[in-house]
């Protein structure tokens, strides 16, 4: 698989040992990697090290070089507003987002891969928010020569999903607020979740159209909602009243309202009382109290999902109990945390 060529015939080819270069009293390391693929514009460099053969390696049929490898499976990885850029590098490539959105992989697709052998792919944890540009996954081939067959295997596992990677931008929602509870309608004390939800929508895109005040009555939370789905709302936030306590009635005033609940508690801490629904395909979420007192809940790990056209079902929200503990960390560092996140 290997052998000497001229330097003038070793273009294209693919250099099967590390070039030195050294220059007195400046440098001494590897002017070329083994690996290299040989260009003109090279020929000049190789001549000033004092090269006039080379050994390179010659590819028997039905292999590839590590570069090819990795550019045929990033073709084949990236999915719906995934691409790759760059030129190949020790045979690996990496993957980036080319819009703003949500992340989502193919795990099991992943994991097929990843068990073939001589290839892989690393990613990001499904369901992080990207930014258009970032990198997403990297990929390459193991060996420096790699069979055709594996490379086509890997290629072809992703086809069957459409890609392993693909980016979900979000939508950009008119999110209706009711802020239920008597203490809160009455003046009692001063709301606070209207602060917090406006910020968390607005960081991801969307945008408070209107805000309504409801005591712990069900019929008049439904009206509140209808009127702001009335107005143009197409996603309300509920807040309060999701317990079990007599006054907790705001589940109840989802229902009035024609809403169709998906699911009614979660086993993520902060969120066990999270609820959603759909009242003439407007999302409809409950938020516990706790999204006042907590500064993430699994409010932050189901809004982004929404807005990007998921419809959430009861095994999406129990998958979500490994890794739906929050730690509570003094300094909140999500989501590079653990929360929400599983192997």
């Amino acid at each position: 698989m290997f052998k000497t060529v001229k330097l003038k015939d070793a273009v294209g080819l693919v250099l099967a040992h590390d070039v030195t270069e050294i220059r007195q009293g400046e440098f001494k390391g590897r002017a070329f990697k083994k690996g290299h693929r040989v260009r003109h514009k090279d020929l000049c460099h190789l001549q000033r090290l004092g090269k006039e053969h080379l050994f390179v390696l010659t590819l028997e049929e039905g292999y590839l070089h590590e570069n090819d490898a990795a550019i045929a499976m990033a073709n084949a990885f990236c999915g719906p507003n995934v691409g790759w850029e760059g030129e190949p590098r020790e045979g690996k490539l990496n993957l980036v987002a080319l819009v703003d959105g949500l992340l989502k992989v193919h795990v099991g697709g992943l994991t097929e891969i990843n068990m073939l052998g001589d290839v892989m792919c690393a990613t990001r944890h499904t369901n992080t928010l990207v930014k258009k540009g970032e990198v997403v996954a990297g990929t390459r081939a193991i060996p420096l020569v790699i069979k055709a067959a594996d490379v086509e295997a890997a290629v072809a596992k992703a086809k069957t999903c459409g890609g392993v990677l693909e980016v979900k931008p979000l939508r950009r929602a008119r999110v209706g607020l009711v802020i239920t509870g008597n203490e809160v309608f009455t003046r009692l004390i001063e709301d606070r979740f209207e602060d917090i939800l406006r910020r968390k929508t607005n960081q991801l895109g969307s945008q408070v159209m209107g805000v309504a005040f409801a005591p712990d009555k069900p019929g008049t939370i439904a009206s509140e909602i209808s009127g702001l789905i009335a107005a143009g709302a197409d996603l309300i936030l509920t807040t309060g009243g999701m317990s079990v306590d007599p006054d907790d009635v705001t589940r109840q005033g989802i229902q009035q309202a024609g809403g169709d609940c998906q699911f009614y508690g979660a086993p993520v801490l902060p969120g066990a009382m999270f609820m959603t629904a759909e009242i003439d395909n407007v999302p409809v979420i409950g938020i516990p109290a706790c999204g006042l007192y907590h500064e993430t809940t699994l409010l932050d790990l189901v809004l982004p999902r929404i807005l990007a056209g998921e419809r959430l079902t009861r095994r999406d929200i129990a998958g979500m109990g490994h890794g739906g503990l929050c730690l509570n960390c003094p300094e909140c560092r999500f989501p590079h945390c653990p929360f929400g996140k599983s192997a």
